[in-house]
């Protein structure tokens, strides 16, 4: 039967976009002075080494199989690593206004991979009606002037697009690791991401020659503990719980988190275009419920 969320579930999905929705800003803050690889490497380590700690207090231990090691080193490496790095190398030619725009399209290609690739995550018109909605809603919260710089840089731009189906391929591949724990597979993958990150930064950015400032160190501090650390556990949680298509929504909601946090910690105003967004993206991501079960094809579409 194809997977479906409950309330729970969509509290589970609200608490991972506050998490996330610090993610652009505390990003662009970092890589000022860090590179971006350096950046994500930084974010991971920091990242696994919280979430290792976390399991063996509670019991927990990580897994034995070499099988399983390598899922989570291939899934530490295409939904981490490289978009982590993509999005911070792109974001130091593009404005994180676009970056967030181009980045909701993880949602678009999850829904068709998983259609393809996971059998209890069927393509409905429910959700391709939410994808639409979804993203209607983060233009109109970024507003439509982040769109005319589409095209100018257009490598710094595809290198988003190229993370966001980095991140739609790690879903899919989540759900296909099964039989773990989601902290155990959380630490795991961010454990063997960690290696690879830190081994590139190592050779190509040669850290110990950098002067970050402290508000950068800080910035990537805050990534590793709320964003990756936090955030990965509740992504885990909501994939097992409700399938890797209702958890990519949360690109949705990330960029409203974000607007919610500057207006709470930065005293910043909110346009009130940004409740019209709000609505529009509440929409897209209930819209699956309205037709959990049909197909695109047998719905007409």
């Amino acid at each position: 039967m194809p997977l479906s969320a409950n309330r729970q579930d969509y509290l589970l999905l609200l608490l991972l976009a506050a998490a996330w929705g610090s993610s652009f800003f505390l990003i662009k803050i970092a890589v000022v002075t860090i590179p971006p690889l350096t950046v994500a490497a930084g974010r991971i380590v920091i990242g696994a080494a919280l979430l290792v700690l976390f399991v063996r207090a509670r019991g927990g231990r990580l897994p034995c199989r070499p099988r399983t090691w390598a899922m989570l080193t291939l899934m530490g490496a295409v939904g981490m690593v490289l978009p982590f790095a993509l999005i911070g190398w792109g974001e130091t030619r593009i404005d994180s206004g676009l970056a967030a725009i181009l980045i909701s399209a993880v949602p678009f290609f999850t829904i068709l991979l998983a259609h393809r690739f996971v059998p209890d995550e069927p393509l409905s018109l429910g959700k391709l009606v939410g994808v639409a909605l979804g993203f209607l809603g983060v233009l109109l919260l970024i507003g439509p002037a982040a769109l005319r710089g589409l095209g100018a840089d257009l490598l710094a731009q595809l290198a988003v697009v190229a993370a966001a189906v980095c991140y739609a391929i790690a879903g899919v591949l989540i759900r296909r690791l099964g039989g773990l724990a989601p902290e155990v597979a959380a630490a795991g993958m961010l454990t063997t991401a960690a290696g690879v990150a830190l081994s590139a930064a190592l050779l190509v950015d040669r850290p110990w020659s950098l002067t970050p400032t402290p508000a950068a160190l800080a910035a990537v501090a805050a990534l590793g503990l709320i964003s990756t650390a936090g955030g990965y556990i509740l992504f885990f949680r909501i994939i097992a719980r409700a399938g890797t298509g209702f958890a990519s929504f949360n690109n949705y909601l990330v960029p409203v988190m974000g607007v919610l946090w500057g207006a709470l910690l930065l005293d910043e105003t909110i346009d009130p275009r940004a409740f019209f967004a709000l609505l529009l993206i509440l929409g897209g991501v209930t819209a699956p419920r309205l037709w959990p079960h049909r197909t695109a094809k047998s719905a007409g579409a």
